[in-house]
């Protein structure tokens, strides 16, 4: 890696690194040498997006397609009130290049997909995946492994936090860990299970840590190990990891040497999806039918309209529902006390924020011998892309 000159401006600016006898001059010379991918600028790019910047990282990519909404800013910290609406990367080059005008900020407005992750990742020293869904999860890893690049882990969910660094020469990867994806459904989201706003600044600031320890070559990464940390008891723990000698990805003779569906492989659609404007389709693993929001629109038009039963939590009904369709709020943890209130011999259709939750309702209804249960597919976020883009969904 080449070392660029630092400008009385920048040495100024450092100063407090360059102080640091495991940095010194030459190792910021490293940092603004220094190429980083940050795959997703949420909760936890956010801080790491900050702290590389303000380190004097000289480069950061930035991938991410969303738009800033108001139930981010409680954790995602790059973005403030005035930039609801905006796309998350315009708004994060402006904040960026404001924390520090001496960084070059690379966007990349896409959804990392296996058809562009390795075009996109390969040129980097250093890929952080900030992501908060399993296809993305093994789509990095996957593409770190292939192009030789490391990747520094990080998650959060509730009050629980892990970080480490996976795809390091001879280290272990995420499949090292995590060979086969957990069934769809069983680990909700941020959204749907919820996650304390300080938490990922916690561990986002740890993945930058590990980041700028890589770019500089100095002390002892977290490759090997697993770093959990709970809020609750604000206590670590640590496990080591191995690489995997049957691992599929990392091994000496992989048997995937390219990169795949993610969502397929991780049952989060079947090989014969198309998109959410299929009129139904079920779930790969899964035995519950789903029904996209636009034919739901066409359903509660006709005659004999399916029973709507939105199975979220009141808090969130009160922000946005179906209610005008005549849709039954009757939260999951509810649905077995309060079966009585759903009617008989009349078709079901389930829906709650993103679709989880609802194929665990249609699937518990479907159990007690009801026959005509679909789950929304997408949920209520499908119903706002598709029928009511107006529709706030939290």
């Amino acid at each position: 890696m080449s070392t660029p000159a630092l400008d009385r401006d920048e040495l100024y600016r450092y100063a407090r690194h360059i102080a640091l006898p495991d940095v010194g001059l030459e190792g910021q010379r490293r940092l603004k040498a220094g190429r980083v991918l940050c795959v997703g600028a949420g909760g936890l790019g956010s801080p790491l997006a900050l702290y590389l910047a303000a380190a004097g990282v000289g480069t950061i990519g930035l991938v991410d397609d969303d738009v800033v909404d108001e139930s981010n800013l409680q954790r995602q910290l790059l973005y403030g009130t005035d930039d609801v609406g905006r796309s998350k990367l315009d708004s994060a080059v402006d904040r960026l290049t404001d924390v520090n005008p001496h960084v070059e900020i690379e966007p990349h407005r896409v959804r990392l997909a296996s058809s562009n992750a390795l075009g996109i990742l390969d040129g980097y020293d250093v890929v952080v995946d900030g992501t908060d869904n399993f296809p993305t999860r093994y789509l990095v890893n996957d593409a770190c492994v292939m192009l030789g690049i490391p990747n520094v882990y990080g998650s959060v969910f509730r009050w629980e936090g892990q970080v480490s660094v996976f795809a390091t020469h001879g280290g272990p990867c995420y499949r090292c860990l995590f060979r086969e994806p957990p069934p769809p459904g069983l680990v909700p989201d941020c959204a749907e299970g919820g996650v304390l706003g300080a938490l990922p600044g916690i561990i986002g600031t740890m993945q930058a840590m590990e980041t700028i320890k890589l770019l500089l070559g100095a002390g002892e990464s977290l490759a090997g190990r697993l770093m959990i940390f709970d809020a609750l008891t604000m206590s670590w723990r640590e496990v080591a990891l191995r690489r995997n000698p049957s691992c599929p990805v990392c091994c000496d003779e992989p048997t995937q040497t390219e990169l795949i569906d993610y969502e397929v492989f991780c049952g989060v659609k079947s090989s014969s999806d198309e998109s959410l404007g299929a009129t139904s389709v079920a779930v790969a693993g899964d035995d519950v039918e789903e029904v996209a929001p636009n034919t739901v629109e066409v359903l509660i038009g006709e005659e004999d309209p399916p029973f709507l039963l939105d199975v979220r939590e009141p808090w969130e009904w009160a922000v946005s529902n179906l209610g005008d369709f005549g849709a039954r709020l009757i939260p999951l943890g509810e649905l077995s006390d309060r079966l009585a209130e759903i009617p008989e011999g009349r078709s079901v259709v389930v829906y709650c924020r993103s679709g989880q939750r609802s194929r665990t309702a249609a699937r518990r209804l479907l159990q007690t011998g009801r026959e005509d249960v679909r789950s929304m597919r997408g949920g209520l976020q499908g119903w706002a892309e598709q029928v009511d883009t107006s529709m706030r969904v939290v």
